[in-house]
């Protein structure tokens, strides 16, 4: 990461629009990206280019339905004791609980926070029985998500100011 780029510079309107652009569809061309934010191909490749180096954009991907690979039960599970500490690096976690598409270190009466996709009940109760060594889980089935939007938005930095 390029610590020389001022990442608040990047982020005017236009900064911000191809931000909403690319977490809405990360496959556009520059072309119609440069388009849809009224700037140039050349002048929107150099753009993402500084958002990119600037660690704004850590990188892109392809969002999975779950339940279409055979995972249709999404899962939340606190963790309030610990009796041995998590692995610390992500490749770690992963290799150990490969359901695990969150994890966070939280403040409260929680010390962590997973959430996690299984095939069956059988499978849940697999994963938390591979979590009772490191502290005393308790686990909420997701029975519907009314938000499952992860893009970054202008108005809740905006918010952040007031």
């Amino acid at each position: 990461m390029n610590m020389t780029i001022d990442s608040h510079a990047l982020l005017d309107d236009i900064g911000w629009s191809i931000l909403r652009e690319l977490q809405l569809d990360a496959r556009l061309s520059f072309h119609e990206l440069g388009r849809r934010v009224g700037l140039s191909a050349p002048a929107t490749a150099e753009r993402v280019r500084k958002l990119e180096d600037s660690g704004i954009i850590t990188g892109y991907g392809a969002r999975v339905n779950a339940q279409r690979v055979g995972l249709p039960i999404t899962a939340i599970i606190r963790i309030t004791t610990l009796k041995v500490a998590l692995p610390q690096q992500p490749g770690d976690l992963i290799t150990i609980f490969p359901e695990m598409l969150e994890c966070h270190r939280v403040t409260g009466t929680d010390s962590y926070i997973l959430k996690i996709v299984v095939s069956s009940i059988a499978h849940l109760e697999q994963v938390i029985n591979r979590l009772v060594p490191y502290g005393e889980p308790a686990t909420s089935i997701v029975l519907s998500s009314l938000v499952s939007d992860e893009i970054i938005k202008q108005e809740a930095v905006n918010n952040a100011l007031l």
